[in-house]
């Protein structure tokens, strides 16, 4: 069993029934489904396909929708050159001037826009650079030529925004994916804390509800995200390492850099983290990754991501399932490897001291120090679980819930295999149903030892810890 779980990003080329089941058997546990594309008619209908699968398997999956954010573009209606060291008026709409202009189709951007500050066209490509701003406008002078073509994305790194993680699209996008019941939303070019905070509370509202509310992954593609990484994680339910818009807003060579240290920082907050974009990207075209993608996705498992997640590869590409077995593999094959090494006491956490933490570190040891073969907890929020798989144990964890949102949420986090009793509210009888779900299923037999926890339960009742129990 690989314990780093898959994010896979569904499209034209994995839409089908079929070749979803197929995806889902082959170890995708999150299925992205990515609202810049397609409408409500499509994407709803690949919804109800999900879940009807997940049914059908009896598995968790999770299903998440990625909303499109304060994306700027190329507001021109028609391609044109630039040449380096001329220099182009920047404006937010076409004007009468005889001279070129990129128009940039956002409001907002060309008046936060200041001298030095650099503007990014087409992932980067092209590169320009405003040297006077005043009642007139924008000058900018060109560095890097190029072609700019309508509709293109637009970076502007060393500018602060201020409109939001939520545009007036993503409000509509939000509300219909709350009527579809997610499990995640993910927001895009996060700034701060406060913008995950006011997105949570819109779910709220929308859903007059205060629990069981759909996770919000924050994906990190900003450098002001970076700037703002410890509240983010703060407030985030997951963290995604966007690595393709962040690799246009930092230098390149230091992506991998940032990846590590966000990891090690989720890790140190206990909060998922997922590692994404062009893991394996020449896969989209070709059967098989290069050897330089394999040792991508080894190193992002290495360093103890949550989840590795495909893009394109399994969108539009035209192998769709064989990269989520390929991802797979590499994630089985680096596991079992002696590189997959983990220091709990390098990343400890700041609950420990408390009685909550103290009963799950020794829950871990008690696992650790004995003959057990697993540890196992009821979860109903999820909370226990994350705790457990905090610990990156090398025992496996098996968790029990009543709780349809968490089995389907859990479906994100490192090494947590869990298990759906929907109808019973007994906790000493999830245990019991979990044992024999466990013993039907050949991962535990008669005889074995188990580590057994309690999850906090409600009504105000502290969670505690059983110990050991032998399978019968």
């Amino acid at each position: 069993m690989k314990k780093t779980k898959i994010v896979a990003t569904i499209g034209p080329a994995s839409k089908s029934p079929d070749i979803l089941r197929e995806m889902i058997q082959a170890g995708m546990n999150v299925a992205r489904i990515n609202f810049s594309h397609g409408d409500y008619n499509t994407n709803g209908e690949l919804i109800h396909n999900l879940k009807k699968l997940r049914e059908e398997l009896k598995i968790n999956l999770g299903i998440m929708v990625d909303l499109q954010g304060p994306r700027i573009r190329v507001g021109n209606e028609k391609e044109f050159l630039i040449e380096k060291g001329e220099i182009i008026f920047v404006s937010d709409k076409k004007t009468d001037r005889d001279e070129k202009e990129l128009v940039i189709d956002s409001n907002g951007v060309v008046d936060a826009l200041a001298v030095g500050e650099r503007i990014l066209v087409e992932d980067g490509l092209m590169e320009i650079k405003v040297v006077e701003k005043d009642e007139n406008g924008i000058k900018a002078e060109v560095i890097n030529e190029g072609m700019i073509k309508p509709r293109k994305g637009i970076n502007v790194p060393d500018t602060t925004l201020s409109f939001g993680a939520v545009t007036e699209k993503d409000e509509a996008d939000l509300k219909y994916a709350l009527s579809q019941d997610v499990d995640f939303i993910a927001l895009s070019f996060v700034s701060n804390g406060k913008e995950i905070e006011e997105t949570r509370e819109k779910i709220r509202k929308i859903l007059s509800r205060e629990n069981d509310l759909p996770q919000i992954v924050a994906k990190i593609e900003r450098k002001e995200a970076i700037k703002n990484i410890d509240e983010i994680i703060l407030s985030a339910d997951v963290i995604m390492v966007a690595r393709g818009d962040l690799g246009i807003e930092l230098d390149e060579t230091k992506v991998v850099l940032y990846q590590k240290r966000i990891i090690a920082k989720c890790l140190h907050a206990n909060c998922p983290v997922i590692v994404a974009t062009q893991m394996l990207d020449s896969m989209i075209k070709n059967p098989i990754p290069t050897r330089a993608e394999v040792s991508d996705v080894s190193n992002a498992v290495i360093d103890h991501t949550d989840a590795v997640m495909l893009s394109g590869e399994s969108a539009n590409g035209e192998y769709p399932i064989a990269s989520v077995k390929t991802m797979a593999k590499i994630i089985h094959d680096t596991e079992e490897s002696p590189y997959d090494d983990y220091c709990a006491e390098c990343h400890q956490l700041d609950f420990v001291a408390d009685e909550y933490g103290a009963i799950i570190h020794s829950a871990q040891e008690l696992a650790k120090n004995s003959d057990a073969k697993a540890i196992s907890a009821i979860s109903q929020s999820g909370f226990t679980a994350k705790q457990l798989a905090h610990s990156r144990s090398e025992k496996p964890i098996f968790v029990v819930t009543n709780n349809k949102k968490t089995y389907n949420q859990l479906a994100i986090v490192w090494g947590v295999n869990v298990f759906l009793f929907s109808d019973e509210t007994n906790l000493e009888k999830l245990i019991d149903l979990l044992f024999a779900e466990l013993k039907k299923n050949n991962k535990v037999k008669i005889g074995d030892s188990v580590v057994v926890i309690l999850g906090r339960i409600p009504g105000g009742e502290k969670m505690r810890l059983v110990g050991i129990r032998n399978v019968i």
